[in-house]
């Protein structure tokens, strides 16, 4: 998983400079990038300078995607609160990208608690779920 910097959020919050990669992500993976764009927007919305970079680097400037990366690591060093739900939301995001990069067979995923088998691909196999407090005894 990439190091979670100031750079690499602002690059995944601009995704136009991951347009092939973006057709692979779930509308759920798209919901949460927005949510994190808008937090990154709230916050940015008090400096014109920080306004100016972040619309610009929604247009696809390289030079202003970098400064808007120095103005978040600011705001994350300022704000724990904020970084911390900055970090949340990306970690978020980048399980959902990594889990369908997993080719495997028998995986199982976890999302905020609740737990999702998926066996082996092209068998009649069941899907096996189970949620907070239960309990999957295989007999």
């Amino acid at each position: 998983m990439e190091p979670l910097t100031a750079s690499a959020i602002a690059t995944l919050v601009f995704t136009k400079m991951l347009e092939k990669t973006i057709e692979k992500f779930t509308e759920a993976t798209l919901a949460k990038i927005k949510v994190l764009r808008d937090k990154i927007w709230n916050k940015f919305r008090v400096n014109q300078e920080a306004v100016t970079a972040f619309v610009e680097a929604e247009k696809g400037s390289s030079t202003d995607l970098d400064k808007v990366a120095v103005y978040l690591q600011e705001i994350m060093k300022s704000d724990l609160n904020f970084a911390q739900e900055v970090e949340k939301l990306v970690g978020e995001i980048q399980q959902e990208i990594n889990i369908n990069k997993i080719p495997g067979q028998n995986v199982q995923n976890i999302y905020g608690g609740e737990a999702q088998q998926n066996n082996a691909i092209g068998t009649n196999a069941p899907v096996i779920q189970g949620g907070s407090g239960h309990n999957i005894t295989f007999n």
